[in-house]
């Protein structure tokens, strides 16, 4: 297998070959404002070491942080029709009800609320009215709006009420982008309606986004498959990561907690990810990054679906230092380091000028740091680890002392000995981490949903074949899939003997 990572973070693109195993050739290209030249980029950087020449190429892996920064920066979001079926209930919770103003007032394009939904027990909790259903889909097409999300009351359970709505929707609008909440979801409406918002308000960005990532492989002379990493560390093809790019949202901090897991032979570990304008800490159980149970926000936005438990600080290698009173981040000048940086002719000093002028990179021009003392950078490095320690201790599971592996353009910050700790595990290639993690993964399908009337044993294989057509239909090999987890509880408060079940399984990616 010949696979080609990219990731593209706030200040670099990193790209690698990964060939039978093994980290063949790793480059860097500074991250471009549209970030598609900072792919090219890459791409030709890898390709001028010859490494890839006459080689077929399986697929190229490439990560992103597109999608959530078009959230949180409220720009090239698409208006977005929502249709909530679960009327009479409901109705004083109207959709977009807990969003920021300014997001809402950005992707609010109408509301219609219809009846339908149903039960926590799975009945239809009522008709949908399916005339009301094809008024608001003529509405819509009044309004000129091309992206739809349909939730409804319980569809986790049974989705037939959501898809019934997305058909005749379809109908009335064929050129339309239509996202259901139950293909995102879990349990919780407004969170999971939330979600379904968010992925629609994105249709517009990640088709242009995908198709600009397409054409920057084809004009690399590569002739490969293209996948997007995701939330849990797995990978989607191009056309279901277009229709879902939610999924790919934290997908940058779990590309390197994969590569970490990959890159030091560890499954279970802390891993601290220094990039050069953030670092994000989470926990590795069984190779994956653990995931957030609990409601995840988003651009202030309440979801709650895929996500992995990470705290993010602002510490990396571009973070602006201040030394009288001495303090490090958050503030960063990100991929201008090399043009603000002092090292480079800049004039703001920076945790990478501190290294140059201590020894630990060898970068720049030494003698424009000159004038910055050992004891200077020593106070310096003191306090990165000191935000660095604290970030671990909140994001421990445990007591006693952990291994710690530490990746990223800026683990220079992490000392050898911290408390807490029981090793620090500093990887050949942890800088380009995030594009290992993404050559490596794997595709990964979920279910989560209440089963009744079934013995739990029925009811976990029913889960099981779920997820296992869920990995299939997004690019797994199904003779590889395994489980990474499963979990069921039984339900005392429903009728016929209910279970709430919960797998995902993971696969190789299937040959093209």
């Amino acid at each position: 297998m010949r696979r080609i990572g990219i990731d593209v973070g706030g200040t670099n693109t990193d790209a690698v070959l990964i060939e039978e195993g093994k980290v063949v050739r790793a480059v860097k290209a500074p991250t471009s404002e549209d970030v598609t030249t900072g792919i090219l980029d890459s791409l030709k950087s890898l390709g001028s070491t010859g490494v890839l020449a006459g080689r077929r190429i399986d697929g190229v892996m490439i990560g992103t942080t597109h999608f959530i920064n078009a959230v949180i920066q409220r720009r090239h979001l698409t208006k977005v029709a929502a249709l909530r079926l679960g009327m009479p209930a409901s109705a004083s919770l109207p959709p977009f009800c807990d969003w920021p103003e300014d997001l809402a007032d950005l992707v609010r394009g109408g509301v219609w609320m219809v009846e339908g939904g149903h039960e926590y027990d799975g009945r239809p909790f009522m008709p949908l009215d399916e005339a009301a259903v094809v008024k608001a889909a003529v509405e819509m097409k009044a309004k000129g709006l091309k992206s739809v999300a349909i939730s409804a009351i319980f569809s986790p359970l049974d989705p037939g009420h959501e898809k019934r709505a997305a058909e005749l929707v379809a109908a009335e609008l064929p050129d339309a982008v239509i996202t259901c909440s139950s293909d995102l979801g879990r349990i919780g409406l407004l969170e999971r309606e939330n979600a379904g918002l968010l992925n629609a308000a994105l249709a517009d960005l990640s088709r242009d986004t995908i198709a600009a990532f397409e054409k920057a492989i084809a004009d690399s002379g590569i002739a490969a498959p293209l996948f997007i990493t995701q939330n849990d560390g797995t990978v989607a093809e191009a056309h279901q990561a277009r229709r879902l790019p939610v999924y790919s949202f934290a997908s940058g901090a779990t590309n390197s907690m994969r590569g970490a897991a990959y890159l030091s032979g560890l499954g279970d570990a802390m891993v601290i990810d220094v990039g050069g304008t953030t670092t994000d800490v989470g926990q590795l159980k069984h190779g994956f990054p653990r995931e957030a149970n609990s409601v995840v926000k988003v651009g202030g936005v309440r979801t709650l679906f895929r996500m992995p438990d990470l705290l993010s600080i602002g510490l990396g290698g571009g973070s602006h230092v201040s030394l009288d009173p001495m303090k490090v981040g958050p503030l960063s000048v990100g991929y201008r380091l090399l043009k603000d940086g002092i090292a480079f002719g800049g004039k703001q000093l920076t945790t990478t000028d501190i290294a140059i002028a201590s020894g630990v990179l060898t970068l720049g021009h030494k003698d424009k740091v000159a004038y910055l003392d050992a004891a200077t950078c020593r106070k310096v490095f003191a306090e990165s680890a000191r935000l660095a320690e604290e970030a671990i201790d909140r994001m421990k599971t445990e007591a006693g002392d952990v291994p710690l592996i530490a990746v990223g353009g800026g683990a220079f910050l992490i000392p050898d000995k911290l408390p807490g700790v029981s090793r620090v595990i500093h990887v050949e290639h942890g800088d380009c981490a995030n594009a290992v993690g993404a050559a490596i993964a794997q595709v990964s399908g979920e279910c989560d949903q209440i089963f009744k009337d079934m013995t739990r044993t029925d009811a976990i294989a029913a889960a099981q074949g779920i997820a296992n057509d869920r990995a299939v239909a997004a690019g797994a090999e199904r003779k590889t899939l395994s489980t990474i987890e499963s979990e069921d509880m039984p339900l005392a408060y429903l009728p016929g003997n209910s279970v709430r079940v919960r797998v995902r399984v993971v696969g190789d990616v299937a040959a093209s």
